[in-house]
């Protein structure tokens, strides 16, 4: 099983209640695949202004998910990103975990 780090954008505008579910769609999609999400939440920083604007976009707020898993969930996870509206950004990184 390898370390890998989800930091995703949704619109800064969405409700918490929204963020919520969001939140837990994505890692349920990391467990149902055979993963196993060590964290996931919003983002320390949280609301930031994008570098430029995306979407008629200036603000978003980060999401954060760390998981662990084969090498097949971060490439379901992020086609599930790039197909679903609310995400205006996403990257997946894998983790050292000697860095940690």
């Amino acid at each position: 099983m390898r370390h890998y780090e989800a930091m995703y954008i949704v619109d800064a505008d969405t409700p918490d209640e929204v963020l919520d579910g969001i939140i837990v769609k994505y890692s349920k999609v990391v467990s149902e695949a055979g993963g196993e999400v060590v964290e996931a939440g919003k983002w320390d920083k949280g609301r930031r202004p994008l570098a430029y604007e995306i979407g008629k976009r200036r603000e978003g707020m980060y999401l954060l998910m760390q998981f662990t898993s084969n090498s097949d969930v971060p490439k379901e996870l992020d086609r599930i990103f790039k197909i679903n509206d609310e995400i205006v950004r996403h990257i997946i990184v894998r983790q050292d975990p000697d860095e940690e």
